[in-house]
């Protein structure tokens, strides 16, 4: 079938840009937005039509039109919401992952685990950004007892996109954090006194 319409920029991707848009394009609870632009270019670079992306992403071939160009113009850059107004945020959710993944994966030279001064110079962050981030994820690296390593291999994943909520949550938005309160190894009393 012969194609519709005005011809389209060949759209190509370098294989750093299809990892991150794979990656981005998972992201279906905390940055939906993200999700879905990041599957249009994905779409589109596969070689599908405006209507059949629409179609597939659930949007108007207009709005497949105008994420596919803002890649083109802009590359990755071009599918990031542009900044709001007010103080821009002093610290990056990479710097956050990179902490986290640190605190969790890694332990300092000569030491059996990491202090918010030792971290601190490890990252070039602040003492307090440190405590902000491990009191944000509930990292406790100095209790032994209470320390335990994910083993969720989505883990960096999920952080990325809680940290993502936490620094740039979505307009008129409420950003409310639920702990998991449960595990195998509780009853029910020591539910009911870690909620009072």
């Amino acid at each position: 079938m012969a194609s519709v319409g005005r011809p389209k920029a060949p759209l190509e991707l370098s294989d750093e840009e299809r990892e991150t848009l794979s990656r981005w394009a998972r992201r279906a609870k905390s940055a939906q937005a993200l999700a879905t632009r990041s599957k249009i270019v994905l779409g589109s670079a596969a070689g599908l039509s405006n209507v059949e992306v629409g179609a597939r992403c659930g949007v108007e071939p207009h709005t497949v039109a105008k994420w596919r160009r803002r890649f083109l113009e802009r590359r990755l850059d071009g599918l990031v919401d542009d900044p709001r107004p007010g103080r821009p945020a002093s610290i990056t959710s990479d710097q956050v992952e990179d902490v986290v993944v640190a605190t969790l994966e890694s332990t300092p030279k000569n030491a059996t685990h990491w202090s918010r001064a030792k971290m601190a110079e490890g990252s070039g962050l602040s003492k307090s950004t440190i405590g902000r981030i491990w009191k944000a994820f509930e990292l406790k690296p100095h209790r032994a007892d209470g320390f335990k390593l994910s083993t969720d291999p989505l883990f960096v994943e999920k952080v990325y996109d809680v940290v993502g909520l936490y620094l740039n949550p979505p307009e008129s938005a409420v950003v409310l954090s639920v702990d998991e309160l449960c595990e195998a190894s509780h009853n029910s009393s020591d539910v009911k006194s870690s909620v009072m």
